[in-house]
């Protein structure tokens, strides 16, 4: 009996060792085109950590790379979408051959800025060759295609969707917000809640003894950017700080001209295309309040007549940002009477119109040539020319994002006191002084401005304490608008996060203290981060700021209706004569042919304190 039952357990085994080995062929038939289908399908979708017991929002590791958009499934899922980012895998991580052959051979930022500030002999004969016009264009087309266009996000979308793009209310948004439901304010990393907006401010950006810019920067080009940006910068109070009143976007002069057409209206002469103005003392001036009906902001008790009336309500603020308003009052006059005589048959609209497509190329020209060209101290002479752009892939179209507005906050800048001639004025005596413009005049008040040092930005502790509430503004709203870690926007821009705040900062001190107040330097907040970077040498702020601030905006620069090629010829700015004005335009002409007399006028002080700077004859008025 017991040899029947092993020779039946031997048959069932050898039976199903044959059903085995039959089932194990056909798998193996079967395993090549299963791959082939595996390979087929669409990315998986991920499950987080694992170790975490409750749900947590995959997006708020930000896991997708390399623009990859994180995109959540139910409570603990997410997919990244690689599409166009020249990456692949879950997390966008994986090079296609090109993206990686061409990150081989991208140089790092700061190698970039070293070869550009470095041997100025080399750059001399780059300057007199057609390889300039080549690393311009370079220059132009790279920095730009690192701004989404058309805009993407925006305070209350943080996808796609078509009020991001129709509603230009908004100021658009580069990266989108930290999701509502992460562990912490900045994602997972950091501290459950972020460090008190003014001790931050006192212990880091509160300014102990004035640090100078390294580069000479003087308060004229403080000024001067301040009277530009604020065209476009315009967060509107009501709304709240996603929102903006300059509808433009971009360079419209809406600061000259006012930022809708009533406001146009009531400035406007409606006489030979020209501006409305006041003569005090045999010079011209804006008009004032009570000729224009128009609102300024100005203290209370300051009579109408004594408040100057310009496009931009605030600039009664500061006696600096009135010359600038000056100026152009007297170079749009100006341009229109060459018009004029040019076009005796054009009506007022026509005239003012084409005078302010003139405005706009000049303030370009100025920007692009002398402007950045003294941030960045390139030896590279850079070069405002709309027709290397005409071949390539471009959009002239612009949308100011929040980011571009919060990085662009450089109140450093400004000195402990302002300096006019043998007098030294407080803050308290400068703010809205309505007297000094007229007193002192154009000339004086622009020399003046020329020969003081403006403070460096970067760095931290260079604000002073008048200014410091403006610092503290911005945190704020970038709190309120939950913008992404300083490590996020440096990937965002190609550029490595920083693994320490002592790599940050060069230094230990403010590093320890960053540690202490955040906990992790992936949890830094945006503005914070771009004022306590480390400078690079000779320069006035770090390598984030010239990373992420020159990509919006030679975008906003070159995106401008004038440089396209429907625009850009000499029929738009009435002919030879206007066309002539645009490009041959400089700082020097802007403010000498509408004086009496030529003054100093640079963006950096003269070499020595006894140096009367560069001789300063009257440019030639001739077209």
């Amino acid at each position: 009996m017991g040899n029947k039952v092993r020779a039946c357990v031997r048959a069932c085994v050898r039976a199903c060792g044959q059903q085995d080995r039959d089932r194990a062929g056909r798998s193996l038939s079967l395993q090549f085109p299963l791959l082939l289908l595996l390979l087929l399908l669409p990315p998986p979708v991920l499950l987080t950590d694992p170790g975490v017991l409750s749900p947590v929002n995959p997006c708020c590791y930000y896991p997708c790379q390399n623009q990859g958009v994180c995109v959540r499934f139910g409570l603990d899922r997410y997919q990244c979408d690689c599409t166009q980012t020249g990456y692949s895998g879950p997390n966008c991580t994986i090079p296609e051959l090109w993206t990686w052959l061409r990150n081989f051979l991208r140089p790092s930022p700061s190698f970039t800025h070293f070869l550009l500030t470095h041997g100025r002999w080399f750059w001399e004969f780059v300057n007199a060759s057609f390889i300039r016009e080549t690393l311009m264009r370079l220059i132009l087309t790279v920095r730009s295609n690192l701004i989404p266009s058309p805009p993407t996000y925006n305070l209350a979308h943080d996808y796609i969707s078509w009020e991001s793009f129709s509603n230009v209310s908004y100021y658009t948004r580069v990266l989108p917000s930290v999701p509502k439901d992460c562990p912490t304010p900045m994602g997972t990393k950091g501290k459950k809640q972020l460090p008190d907006v003014q001790l931050l401010a006192q212990r880091l950006l509160l300014r102990r003894k004035f640090i100078p810019a390294p580069q000479g920067t003087n308060i004229l080009f403080a000024f001067f950017a301040q009277h530009f940006t604020h065209q476009f910068f315009k967060t509107s109070g009501k709304m709240g700080p996603g929102f903006t009143k300059a509808l433009g976007h971009g360079i419209d002069l809406g600061h000259i001209y006012g930022d809708n057409l009533e406001r146009q209206y009531h400035l406007r002469l409606f006489k030979d295309g020209k501006l409305k103005y006041q003569v005090q003392d045999g010079e011209v001036y804006p008009p004032s309040v009570e000729q224009t009906s128009v609102l300024m902001r100005y203290p209370p008790g300051v009579p109408p007549e004594r408040q100057m009336a310009v496009g931009q309500e605030v600039f009664g603020l500061l006696p600096g940002l009135m010359v600038m308003s000056t100026i152009w009052l007297r170079e749009h006059n100006r341009v229109c009477d060459l018009l004029k005589e040019e076009h005796p048959t054009w009506d007022d609209e026509q005239l003012f119109q084409t005078t302010r497509l003139i405005l706009i190329g000049e303030t370009i020209k100025i920007i692009i040539e002398e402007y950045v060209q003294h941030l960045s101290g390139y030896f590279l002479q850079l070069k405002f020319d709309p027709e290397l752009l005409f071949r390539a892939q471009f959009q002239y179209q612009n949308r100011i994002a929040v980011e571009f507005n919060h990085l662009y906050h450089w109140h450093p800048l400004m000195p402990d006191s302002f300096k006019v001639g043998s007098q030294e004025y407080s803050y308290e005596q400068f703010l809205f002084n309505t007297s000094m413009l007229v007193d002192y005049g154009v000339e004086a008040l622009v020399d003046a401005f020329s020969r003081q040092r403006a403070g460096r930005i970067g760095g931290g502790r260079n604000f002073n304490h008048h200014v410091l509430h403006v610092a503290m503004d911005v945190i704020n709203e970038s709190r309120e608008m939950r913008l992404q870690p300083f490590n996020e926007y440096r990937k965002r821009f190609g550029m490595k996060p920083y693994t320490s705040f002592q790599e940050l900062t060069g230094e230990k001190e403010m590093a320890a203290e960053l540690e202490e107040l955040y906990g992790d330097i992936d949890a830094l907040e945006f503005y914070p981060g771009l004022l306590l970077e480390k400078c690079q040498p000779n320069s006035i702020f770090g390598e984030s700021m010239i990373e992420i601030g020159a990509p919006f905006s030679l975008k906003g620069l070159l995106g401008n209706p004038i440089c396209s090629p429907e625009y850009w010829k000499p029929s738009t700015f009435g002919g030879d004569v206007g066309f002539i004005l645009v490009n041959t335009a400089s700082l020097k002409k802007l403010f000498c042919l509408n004086t009496k007399t030529c003054p100093y006028v640079s963006f950096s002080v003269p070499e020595s304190p006894g140096d009367k700077g560069p001789a300063v004859e009257r440019p030639s008025s001739e077209l």
